[in-house]
C-alpha cells in the first residue's frame, strides 16, 4: 500500500455536519476499498487565491491515508460528484527512508573524513580572484 495525502477544498455556505458528513463519506470510501487512515486534520475556513464560482473562501481538509492505487480512482470518481466539494486534490506521498537506513547513512557520515575549512589566507584569495568591475551587473548598481 502506498501512502497518500487528500486535500479538500469544500464550500464555506456548509453546516458544521454537513462538512463532517462529506469528510466522513471520503474516509469510508478510502477505509471500504482496503485502505487505512493516518490522520484528518480540519485546517478551517481559510481564503482561495482565486475565486471559485462565487467564493472566495473554502474549508479545507486533509486527510493522510495509506491505500492501494486502484482506490484512488473510486475516491476521485465521487469526489467529483460531491457538490459540497469545491476542490480535491489527491497525492502519493514519499515516506521517509527507513531508520535502519539513516542509522547506517549517518554513521557512514561520522566515519567519512572531512576536510578542514580553509584558512583565512586561501579565502583572501578567493575574494581577490574575483574582480566585480569586470562583471555586467556593476555598472547597473552604481547607476
Amino acid at each position: 500500500m502506498r501512502r497518500y495525502e487528500l486535500m479538500l477544498v469544500l464550500k464555506p455556505d456548509l453546516a458544521d455536519d454537513r462538512i463532517q458528513a462529506t469528510v466522513d463519506r471520503a474516509t469510508r470510501s478510502i477505509s471500504g476499498s482496503g485502505g487505512q487512515i493516518v490522520k484528518v486534520s480540519p485546517w478551517g475556513r481559510r481564503r482561495l487565491a482565486y475565486a471559485i464560482g462565487q467564493f472566495r473562501e473554502g474549508s479545507y481538509h486533509i486527510v493522510v491515508f495509506d491505500a492501494p492505487p486502484e482506490a484512488i480512482v473510486e475516491l476521485e470518481r465521487g469526489l467529483h460528484i460531491t457538490e459540497e466539494v469545491m476542490r480535491h486534490l489527491v497525492v502519493h506521498v514519499e515516506r521517509p527512508t527507513s531508520s535502519r537506513r539513516a542509522a547506517a547513512t549517518t554513521t557512514d557520515l561520522e566515519d567519512a573524513e572531512v576536510a578542514p575549512p580553509p584558512e583565512d589566507e586561501e579565502l583572501e584569495e578567493a575574494v581577490e580572484m574575483i574582480d566585480e568591475s569586470e562583471t555586467e551587473a556593476a555598472p547597473a548598481a552604481i547607476d
